[in-house]
């Protein structure tokens, strides 16, 4: 997710189209989210790491 949320950022700015920034910002933020969250051996989703 947070490839994906660097690669839709990086795309939007090059692009210049606000929406896949935007959306590139949030999938980035939810994946460093899901990360620490898993990485802290908190359960996410009932699993202890999300990937």
């Amino acid at each position: 997710m947070i490839i994906l949320g660097l690669v839709l950022f990086v795309i939007g700015l090059l692009a210049k189209i606000a929406i896949l920034e935007t959306l590139g910002l949030i999938v980035l933020v939810v994946g460093i989210v899901l990360m620490v969250l898993g990485s802290t051996g908190r359960a996410v989703a009932g699993r202890r790491h999300y990937w």
